[in-house]
């Protein structure tokens, strides 16, 4: 049974319904008004560190907006560390873990 996003014309709230086997009819839960229109829904798909590091150029700093997905933060480092020539090591994992914390919490706070 998929979940589909929907735009109500009446209430203008854009809804997640989870649309059963044979169900021609939706209902906006807020409003009641089945004037709904389907929207494409965001997808995602997975990247390994590797690939992740694969697309960093490291001549120019990377937006704000990328350090929201801390599995990016420390990446930056890590790949210019091994451009030149530095093995970054087990001890600076533990400075990424420590600054990803640091990072959820006052994004969360």
């Amino acid at each position: 049974m998929p979940i589909y996003e929907y735009r109500c014309a009446d209430c203008g709230r854009k809804v997640e319904i989870l649309v059963f086997p044979g169900e021609r009819q939706v209902a906006c839960p807020h409003c009641g008004s089945s004037a709904l229109a389907r929207l494409m829904s965001r997808f995602a798909y997975h990247q390994s560190e590797a690939d992740r590091l694969a697309g960093i150029d490291t001549s120019r700093p990377q937006s704000e907006d990328y350090y929201r997905d801390d599995r990016n933060i420390g990446l930056w480092a890590k790949k210019r560390l091994k451009e030149l020539g530095h093995d970054p090591g087990p001890e600076f994992e533990g400075i990424v873990e420590r600054a990803k914390k640091k990072v959820k919490e006052e994004l969360s706070g």
